[in-house]
């Protein structure tokens, strides 16, 4: 998990794109995986930037396996944004 710190019981990471359409590109990948299995990140977009904490709320608001698959899946999804990386 490349872009993940483990703080305050969540998985935290930011992500920077090229531009807003990118980003929310970006976000509606990681919100058809997030509603398939039932684990929604807390998150925030500002133009190129997407901020995302991962923690799950069934286990008293902890990291757990669910929020490391989570983060490994947003990974891979910001990983085909790299090659395009004008920024």
């Amino acid at each position: 998990m490349e872009n993940w710190v483990d703080q305050d019981n969540s998985l935290k990471a930011s992500f920077i794109f090229n531009d807003f359409t990118e980003a929310f590109s970006f976000m509606t990948a990681v919100a058809l995986y997030a509603e398939k299995y039932d684990h929604h990140p807390y998150w925030s977009n500002i133009y190129n930037k997407v901020d995302v904490v991962l923690q799950t709320h069934d286990a008293g608001n902890t990291v757990t396996e669910k929020d490391r698959k989570m983060a490994l899946f947003i990974d891979q999804v910001y990983n085909k944004y790299r090659h395009l990386k004008k920024y």
